[in-house]
């Protein structure tokens, strides 16, 4: 009859960098969903919604949905206080505000620096390294159509501390 033992040891290939988020994805940082605004969008209605949801920057998307660039919130504060942005300007009668679109960062796009994809199911060190070289990420679906949630470093380290890892 033959026995079977077991190793009390486990495999772990050599080769492999240990993962310190221990396979996490984006999604398990549990981010509030994301706005966005349009780039004709008024610069008043911006920073509202921007105050109201406690958020830095807000993706700027084009009319087929499509992410343009972004605003810093904390940056068009400071433009507006100077009266460098004007968010309500009378002309004829009619109020009208400075646009998103003139005050947005637009996002590289080139055959060099190429689209990077985050989605929910990116493993958290995809982003930890996506984050290194940028501010924010956007979370999108596969297809860049829908933003769903904006990711930081910070997010990042708020999982480790709740993990504990």
């Amino acid at each position: 009859m033959a026995t079977a033992t077991m190793s009390s040891t486990s495999f772990q290939p050599a080769s492999l960098p240990e993962d310190k988020y221990r396979g996490a994805v984006v999604e398990d940082l549990q981010l509030p969903p994301a706005f966005s605004v349009a780039s004709n969008e008024a610069i008043s209605r911006a920073i509202e919604m921007a105050y109201e949801r406690d958020f830095s920057h807000i993706p700027v998307l084009d009319r087929n949905r499509r992410p343009l660039g972004y605003v810093d919130v904390a940056k068009l504060k400071t433009k507006w206080e100077a009266r460098q942005a004007k968010p309500v300007r009378l002309l004829y009668f009619f109020s009208s505000d400075d646009k998103v679109s003139q005050y947005m960062t637009k996002f590289k796009r080139t055959s060099s620096e190429p689209y990077t994809i985050i989605t929910p199911l990116t493993p958290l060190s995809e982003l930890e390294d996506f984050l290194k070289l940028n501010i924010f990420a956007l979370v999108t679906d596969q297809n860049r159509k829908f933003v769903l949630a904006l990711a930081t470093s910070d997010d990042l380290e708020e999982f480790v501390r709740r993990r504990g890892l």
